[in-house]
C-alpha cells in the first residue's frame, strides 16, 4: 500500500475518513484552552479537516499553519473558516516542509497513519521543526501495531522508546476524556524539545 498523495485523496473522494469524528477531538480542545499565548507559531500536519486548526484560530491563535498532504481538507478549512490565513494552509508532503520552526506542533491521527518505517523520521523532523523549548503535543493511539492500517497503533514503550532521546516526556498517559469510539485507544502527551 502507497500512502501517497493519491491514496489520500481517493479517501476523501470516497469519502473513507474514519478518523474523522467531525468536530475537535476532546483531549486536543482541553489541551488548547489552557494556553495562553496567542502568539504560539503552532503546527498541525496531517490534520485533515482541521478542525483543531479552526478552534485555535476562533480563538485567536493567529499563527497557527496546517499542513496536509492531500488538497480536499485544505479547501474544506477554506470554505468553513474563510478567514483562516490562505498562506498558513500547506499543501504538502510533511516530510518536506520547509524548515520552518514552530512553538508547539499538535498531534493528531497523523502519526499513525504513517508508514511505520517512517516513525524515526517523524521524531527527528518534529525536533528539527521545534524551537528550543517547543512542544509536541496530542494524542497517539494506543493498541497493537498493525501491517494493516492506517492507522496503524503502537504501544507506550514504543513511543517512548522513539522519543526519549530528542524530547523530554512530559506526559505520556492515556487520555481520560476520548470520545466514546476511542475510550481505552488514545495517549495523551506533551513533549518537550
Amino acid at each position: 500500500m502507497k500512502l501517497d498523495k493519491t491514496y489520500w485523496e481517493e479517501r476523501y473522494q470516497e469519502n473513507r475518513q474514519g478518523w474523522d469524528i467531525g468536530h475537535i477531538s476532546t483531549p486536543i480542545k482541553a489541551y488548547i484552552d489552557q494556553l495562553e499565548d496567542t502568539s504560539l507559531k503552532i503546527l498541525i500536519p496531517g490534520a485533515g479537516r482541521g478542525y483543531e486548526a479552526q478552534y485555535l484560530h476562533q480563538k485567536g491563535f493567529n499563527q497557527t499553519y496546517v499542513a496536509d498532504i492531500a488538497s480536499q481538507p485544505l479547501q474544506h478549512i477554506r470554505e468553513v473558516c474563510p478567514g483562516f490565513p490562505v498562506d498558513h494552509l500547506l499543501e504538502t508532503d510533511f516530510f518536506k516542509l520547509k524548515e520552518e520552526r514552530f512553538d508547539l506542533i499538535l498531534e493528531q491521527t497523523f502519526f499513525c497513519a504513517l508508514d511505520p518505517q517512517l516513525r524515526l523520521g517523524y521524531v527527528e523532523k518534529m525536533y528539527h521543526m521545534l524551537n528550543p523549548g517547543g512542544i509536541l503535543a496530542g494524542l497517539l493511539f494506543d493498541f497493537p501495531l498493525t501491517d494493516s492500517g492506517p492507522p496503524f497503533g503502537g504501544s507506550i514503550k514504543e513511543y517512548q522508546s522513539l522519543f526519549q532521546d530528542k524530547f523530554k516526556i512530559h506526559k505520556l498517559e492515556r487520555a481520560y476524556n476520548s470520545i466514546t469510539p476511542r475510550q481505552g485507544k488514545e495517549l495523551f502527551f506533551i513533549f518537550e524539545k
